[in-house]
């Protein structure tokens, strides 16, 4: 299967100035300035297959947003190469920009103040597209995002959620083989997500879309993306199935006891269970304690039963180590793959 991305040592560079104080400083500073240069995106170099929809995660400041716009040929790099569809982003970026789709859940490419449907054929003609492919394409995608009732409106009148799936069929209107979502379901309602997912699942088996996501809204990744990348100042940290993610990291499963007792303390449930290899955290409810363990059936079983016989519980739960845990965990650690 053809590489829709490649990448390799991507680096860019940004410098930082620093200005003198007071009015000599000032003054020095027309002529010469202070300055550092600061790595935002240091060699990184990976690969993306027609067809995939990889997540792309990291926490803010990671270099997620910066290598996505030398992807879409916003930014230049500072050195390495960059190749999209066979192209080169920056240096053939009118031709480029028709082959892909953007939305950035922070930024609107539609226009403020007139109706979404107008906008939508502003941007027909700006890709060029025939009325024939636009009406069939078209149709399926506002059916699909449910949002025919919203294209007489203008956008400034649309709820966040409202405008969120419009955006989504602004990027889609020319049917581009590749698709950057940066943040697409922020602040968005359960419902509106899972019409979005569902319409990203859609069009990724019916065109092979190749989706490149954005966001810190860990579900997300888990609903659609079966890769993901992990960035960490500048840097992959971890490049592969999120099963491989969850299966080296997740091996473990959470008790979540509610004592009767208020005054139930750390040590004394440490002391309880020393010797089975068990970590305790605070819950987030008043009187709730977690015990975090190894996924082993004898071992869960011991734990409660030892917490059980010498403590009243109103409540257990056992949960599996969440996703975002994982993740969470692997920053704390600082574990590079």
């Amino acid at each position: 299967m053809e590489n829709i991305i490649q990448v390799d040592t991507l680096r860019k560079e940004f410098k930082s100035y620093s200005s003198r104080s007071g009015l000599k400083g000032a003054f020095r500073d027309l002529f010469t300035r202070n300055y550092k240069v600061i790595p935002a995106v240091k060699d990184i170099s990976f690969t993306i297959k027609k067809g995939e929809m990889v997540g792309y995660i990291g926490e803010n400041g990671a270099g997620k947003s910066t290598s996505i716009k030398m992807l879409t040929g916003i930014l230049t790099p500072t050195s390495g190469s960059v190749v999209v569809n066979g192209m080169n982003p920056h240096k053939e970026r009118e031709k480029f920009v028709r082959s892909i789709g953007v939305v950035f859940g922070q930024r609107s490419q539609l226009w403020w103040d007139i109706a979404v449907q107008e906008s939508f054929r502003l941007l027909k003609k700006v890709y060029h597209v025939p009325d024939h492919v636009y009406e069939s394409h078209m149709n399926h995608v506002i059916e699909s995002l449910d949002i025919g009732p919203l294209l007489d409106k203008p956008v400034r009148k649309l709820s966040l959620g409202q405008r969120m799936r419009c955006e989504l069929a602004a990027a889609l209107l020319h049917n581009p083989s590749l698709l950057f979502l940066d943040e697409p379901t922020i602040g968005l309602d359960v419902l509106v997500k899972l019409k979005i997912r569902n319409f990203l699942k859609e069009i990724n088996q019916k065109y092979q879309t190749t989706v490149l996501l954005t966001t810190h809204d860990l579900t997300d990744i888990e609903a659609l993306c079966e890769r993901v990348i992990m960035l960490d100042e500048g840097q992959i940290i971890y490049d592969g199935r999120l099963s491989k993610l969850k299966s080296s990291w997740g091996e473990g499963k959470q008790i979540e006891f509610q004592f009767a007792d208020p005054k139930i303390e750390k040590l004394n449930l440490a002391v309880l269970t020393n010797d089975l290899q068990t970590e305790w955290t605070s819950g987030n409810k008043k009187n709730v304690w977690v015990a975090n363990v190894v996924n082993d059936e004898e071992l869960i079983s011991e734990v409660i039963a030892r917490v059980v016989a010498a403590h009243k519980i109103t409540d257990i739960k056992i949960h599996e180590i969440t996703t975002e845990e994982i993740i969470r965990n692997i920053y704390e650690e600082g574990v590079i793959q």
